[in-house]
């Protein structure tokens, strides 16, 4: 039987326990929240659609609950607000996680970690290093969801099913992310070539404009609604799958990365193999010189940004 915790009852961890219950993903979900009774509710209403859903045990908790926990989804956090972003939530919530690791080390040392708090690069190498696991059981949603948004808009332009385009979005889950054009493709077809059939096909303007729509769908969801919180639950209901089913996906999370293209000791989103045991591989990817060029810039971005306190003096980005 999985058993799933969710640290954080707020928008985000209450529709990902609801996303996961509709998904028949795990048997046992437990809510824990600083506010017990904004937890105790979630878990009330969830409850009362028992019956239309896989059997499933839903309860609010405390941190003793993550004993014997497969997996646990960490949002708790500051969210941003309309005009920040990511980045400039660093401090508070890096203070935030360290408590939470610390708690949560207690009493499970096994567990696979799903950070979802952002900045989540940068959150989820604060997760690594404040606790006793192995970075390849901590792992951040990364640019699953911004991978999404990407072949969202190409499969609005292209007129294509998007299950059927294939393109990723690596780097900063934020402003620096980088969308990859030289290996997106349509069914197995190369982007360039299906574009030379296509009556309406991307000039590099158009290009800068959907990824442009990538990178600033969240401000412009935020700005709407105040949170995002749909696509991000199924985002991470889909890591969660291949986590807990052991299916060998590649997506695009955020995780350890140790000297690929030179860039060393920190967490990025890149192509990765996930199972049982968290990233079990990362995908060797090409870039073009733009691309790469790129890459390293996201990277440096995310590099500055770490609390100093955590950083490996000898492993320095190049």
């Amino acid at each position: 039987m999985s058993k799933i915790v969710i640290i954080g009852a707020g928008f985000v961890g209450s529709t990902i326990a609801y996303a996961l219950m509709i998904g028949g993903t795990a048997q046992e979900i437990v809510l824990i929240d600083k506010i017990k009774e904004k937890a105790r509710g979630e878990a009330m209403d969830l409850n009362h659609g028992a019956s239309f859903v896989k059997p499933i045990n839903i309860y609010a908790g405390d941190y003793s609950d993550c004993r014997e926990a497969d997996i646990i989804i960490i949002t708790a956090g500051v969210s941003q607000r309309p005009g920040q972003t990511r980045l400039d939530l660093v401090e508070t919530n890096t203070a935030i996680m360290k408590e939470i690791i610390s708690r949560i080390m207690e009493y499970n040392t096994e567990a696979i970690l799903i950070i979802v708090a952002n900045p989540v690069d940068i959150i989820s190498y604060v997760a690594w290093k404040s606790s006793d696991l192995p970075h390849s059981k901590v792992i951040g949603s990364g640019t699953v969801l911004d991978t999404s948004r990407f072949r969202h808009l190409l499969s609005v332009r292209c007129g294509i099913d998007p299950r059927n385009v294939h393109a990723y979005v690596i780097g900063e889950h934020g402003d620096s992310e980088l969308p990859l054009w030289s290996t997106a493709n349509i069914g197995g077809i190369p982007l360039e070539r299906f574009c030379e059939d296509c009556t309406r096909a991307c000039s590099s303007h158009i290009r800068e404009e959907v990824s442009q729509g990538v990178r600033e769908a969240a401000y412009e969801i935020i700005e709407g609604k105040g949170a995002t919180y749909y696509a991000i639950a199924l985002a991470v209901r889909r890591i969660t799958e291949s986590i807990l089913r052991d299916e060998h996906s590649v997506l695009t999370v955020s995780a350890y990365i140790n000297n690929i293209y030179g860039i060393k000791d920190i967490y990025l989103s890149v192509p990765c193999i996930l199972g049982k045991q968290g990233v079990e591989k990362i995908i060797p990817f090409k870039l073009d010189e733009t691309e790469k060029k790129l890459f390293f810039q996201t990277a440096d971005i995310i590099k500055k940004s770490l609390p100093s306190d955590l950083l490996q003096p000898s492993l320095q980005l190049t």
